[in-house]
């Protein structure tokens, strides 16, 4: 079965024996992990219930700008490398993406560009990067449930990239990739085919929320450009850890490795689609505070 956007979350993992009795306390929200909630009625953001398809477009059109935005702050952009793209709501075989050479930073909902899976510009002035088309209009069309990807050539990431491995679980934070990203072992240079967008699609299940380019950089998938986006930023940063824990195990011994039992148990929440749009969110009303919904227009 496909993913979707919310999944059901209902327990905290933790270490065998250890009890879970924060989530008895006044107000517990066991979906959310979140605890206090005044009357029975909890603060906890929710993805919207949806009136129509047209206003679905337009909130995930924003959030999508929000989330070049926030790769912008977090220094993802590397000229013209990046890009991410949103399914379109009401035209399913069709997907919004960034217009070609505007800084992440710049964006505004009114650039964005809606093309098929032919490349034909249905919505839009500008053009698109071919490298992003072949990639994105690949994984959309061989995997209908994913509805945002995103990829850039962050710091980190790209230097993690040219180990080819997994991301082990060494920190409470890469928990939410365990057993939940791939690798693209093969690099076969700059991006100038649809069959790179393929190799792609093919090594993502229904669990994937982030694949490994070998020697190349990271790309993040979802339901929602909310999660797609979330999963790239804490990925790059698990990505930073590891760097630095690789670099100071010669002096130190080594890293304990995090329980097994444990790390697949908090995988399950930590990588719960749903947390993953939830995170999103305090980028996302930070980001409209910091430039007073400019982005929006």
């Amino acid at each position: 079965m496909a993913p979707s956007a919310i999944s059901n979350a209902t327990s905290i993992p933790g270490e065998p024996g250890r009890g879970m009795d924060i989530l008895k306390m006044k107000g517990a929200d066991t979906v959310n992990l979140a605890v206090g909630a005044a009357n029975g009625k909890s603060t906890v953001p929710t993805l919207p219930d949806f009136k129509s398809k047209e206003e679905e477009q337009k909130y995930h059109k924003e959030h999508l700008v929000a989330a070049f935005r926030v790769f912008a702050a977090n220094g993802f952009d590397e000229g013209l490398s990046g890009h991410m793209s949103l399914r379109d709501p009401v035209n399913p075989n069709t997907f919004w993406i960034n217009p070609y050479t505007m800084h992440f930073a710049d964006i505004t909902v009114s650039d964005l560009v809606c093309v098929t899976e032919e490349a034909e510009v249905v919505h839009g002035i500008h053009s698109v990067n071919a490298a992003g088309f072949a990639i994105h209009s690949e994984i959309h069309k061989a995997h209908p449930w994913i509805n945002a990807v995103c990829h850039a050539h962050s710091t980190a990431g790209k230097a993690y990239s040219t180990f080819g491995k997994p991301l082990p679980p060494l920190t409470q934070d890469s928990l939410k990739f365990y057993g939940r990203h791939s690798i693209l072992h093969e690099y076969g240079g700059p991006v100038l085919s649809t069959e790179e967008g393929q190799a792609i699609a093919g090594v993502i299940n229904d669990d994937t929320n982030m694949v490994i380019l070998q020697n190349h950089g990271l790309l993040s998938i979802g339901t929602t450009i909310d999660e797609a986006c979330y999963w790239f930023c804490s990925f790059d940063k698990c990505c930073q850890a590891q760097l630095l824990i690789d670099a100071a195990s010669p002096f130190n011994g080594g890293p304990k490795r995090i329980n097994e039992e444990i790390a697949v148990k908090s995988a399950k929440i930590l990588g719960a689609r749903s947390r993953g749009w939830l995170h999103f969110q305090a980028y996302y009303t930070n980001m409209v505070k910091k430039t007073g919904g400019s982005f929006l227009q």
